[in-house]
């Protein structure tokens, strides 16, 4: 790791209480060389000065350091598998599920488990806790208007149901929108709630190195109940779950024993 780099990454991590270290060295330097090379720096530090005394350049660095490429019904078969499989069960065994949708973007992941959710009980009766560390993800998914390319697997019932269309864009709506609270939250650094029926993290955990990974994976178990899941990504399978306490319930969905 280069001075330069490493002099970044504990001053961002001071600013921010971002760890860049935490993230897979190669993608993530690569991903800022190119933003801070577009800007006209020939350096992190001298980037870094800049973000220092620019909040846009902060603001748009903290864009550029969090993925936020969504879209609903991501991987299409894996959100049959929680309506058919996982809701019944965790429905089964109780009425009311605490559910959070972890790094969740602009918003596509929580409002897509809504609607999967609204196939067996009321929207009125829905609450999902929706977190991202990008707080302009986050105000973007609190709006929720969308091209239509995120829409390409929203089946056509629930297409009908809760968008509307405007121009060219995707209003979801507000009776959806209410089922889900929208918090800013650092998954390496912030601390988690308890007792959650399902996790669902997706599409993230692969920006991460192993030691992070091992972290997350027993943080998000100890803040699942027994019996609650864990739903990953389809690249982001998790090959020793016992040692997390997990059981593997379905392809990229972890039970806590």
């Amino acid at each position: 790791m280069s001075i330069d780099y490493k002099e970044f990454i504990s001053q961002v991590k001071r600013k921010t209480n971002i760890d860049l270290s935490l993230y897979k060295e190669a993608q993530m330097k690569r991903r800022l060389t190119s933003l801070y090379e577009k800007k006209g720096y020939t350096s992190f530090q001298e980037y870094f000065q800049s973000m220092n005394a620019n909040s846009d350049i902060l603001h748009e660095f903290l864009d550029r350091m969090t993925i936020n490429v969504s879209e609903f019904y991501r991987n299409k078969q894996r959100w049959d598998v929680l309506e058919n499989k996982i809701f019944p069960r965790l429905l089964a065994e109780r009425k009311s599920l605490k559910i959070w949708s972890a790094a969740s973007s602009t918003g596509e992941e929580p409002y897509t488990i809504a609607m999967v959710l609204s196939k067996y009980i009321p929207l009125s009766s829905i609450s999902i806790l929706a977190t991202d560390l990008d707080s302009n993800a986050i105000e973007k998914a609190k709006i929720g208007i969308y091209p239509e390319r995120s829409l390409n697997e929203v089946p056509v019932e629930m297409k009908k149901k809760y968008f509307t269309l405007e121009g060219t864009y995707y209003r979801v709506s507000d009776e959806i929108k209410k089922t889900v609270t929208f918090k800013q939250h650092n998954l390496l650094a912030d601390s988690f709630e308890s007792n959650f029926d399902l996790i669902v993290c997706r599409n993230v955990l692969i920006y991460f190195t192993e030691e992070a990974k091992d972290l997350l994976y027993h943080k998000f178990n100890s803040a699942l109940r027994t019996g609650g899941t864990l739903f990953v990504g389809s690249t982001e399978q998790i090959f020793n779950p016992q040692s997390y306490n997990f059981t593997i319930e379905d392809t990229f969905f972890y039970k806590k024993i």
